[in-house]
């Protein structure tokens, strides 16, 4: 029982009260076309009880921003309320589940050529070196990011060239009261070891559900340096399984971190797979009518 599972019955939840959900993703990388399996899009592609938007939506070969995705998002789930339907928002890409909630204040993108020599860094040296080097230029900027952290490492030392790196004035406000529209936010957690024994489990059954090979054909059609980033993918063209597993489990520990610090998210432990209906009568109450 993960996500999904947890979506579909708050979808059950919702409807039983009378109400018309819709499952809006917010994962960066679902967005795609071509990678179904890898990013687990499938699991939200095969379900008739709740209707998914944002999923296998965009050609592998594409980039997707966070300033575009928070167009895409923000227009479904406006179109969604003004239908009078219900928008239940998933993912676990914490930038993309901002740009989804809130108006981000993003900063312009780098010259192509300063991002193409700073991955060219990262490949070349590791992230690390690139976490090192933002420690020396910026150590309030690399304290808060962890130094396997690629995508960050990247983007905060593209801030740093080209002058839009500053330390923050006050305290964020992404996670406060100032979201689009009043947003119940539920963070789903669950104990350690089972964690990383469902990552494996869900691992081999991408596999065996070809990842590999639909890695190879969506490298062959040209994938974007941002569809690349998907969990997997640069493990799978090397044939490094285990690499695959490795990073799944960091990013995952990533991800459980950023989200524990959320001011006013509602921790939901999952550890012993409890009833996913009774969990999602937990979190849809607070939503209705007394």
């Amino acid at each position: 029982m993960g996500k999904t599972s947890i979506a579909l019955a708050v979808g059950r939840a919702l409807r039983a009260a009378g109400r018309d959900p819709v499952a809006i993703s917010a994962d960066a990388l679902q967005v795609y076309r071509g990678i179904e399996t890898l990013t687990g899009a499938r699991d939200a592609l095969d379900q008739d009880d709740l209707e998914h938007r944002l999923v296998a939506v965009l050609p592998v070969s594409e980039s997707c921003s966070a300033g575009r995705f928070a167009q895409l998002a923000h227009a479904e789930i406006d179109a969604a309320l003004a239908a009078g339907r219900t928008p239940v928002v998933v993912g676990g890409t914490g930038l993309y589940l901002r740009a989804a909630l809130t108006e981000l204040q993003l900063r312009p993108p780098a010259p192509p050529e300063v991002r193409e020599r700073l991955e060219t860094e990262l490949v070349r040296d590791g992230p690390e070196a690139l976490h090192a080097r933002l420690r020396d230029v910026a150590p309030w900027a690399a304290a808060g990011i962890a130094p396997r952290d690629r995508s960050r490492l990247v983007r905060t030392l593209e801030l740093h060239e080209i002058g839009e790196l500053r330390p923050p004035e006050g305290p964020s406000a992404l996670w406060t009261d100032e979201t689009r529209h009043p947003t119940r936010l539920v963070g789903l957690v669950r104990d350690r070891d089972e964690i990383r024994a469902r990552i494996d489990v869900r691992i081999d059954a991408m596999l065996a559900a070809g990842a590999a090979d639909e890695v190879r054909a969506a490298d062959a059609a040209g994938a974007s340096p941002t569809a690349r980033k998907a969990h997997g993918f640069e493990p799978l063209l090397e044939g490094d399984e285990d690499r695959m597993r490795r990073d799944t489990r960091r990013y995952v520990k990533r991800q459980l971190t950023w989200m524990r610090k959320l001011p006013g998210v509602e921790v939901v432990d999952l550890t012993g797979d409890p009833d996913p209906d009774a969990v999602a009568a937990r979190i849809v109450a607070p939503l209705l009518p007394a």
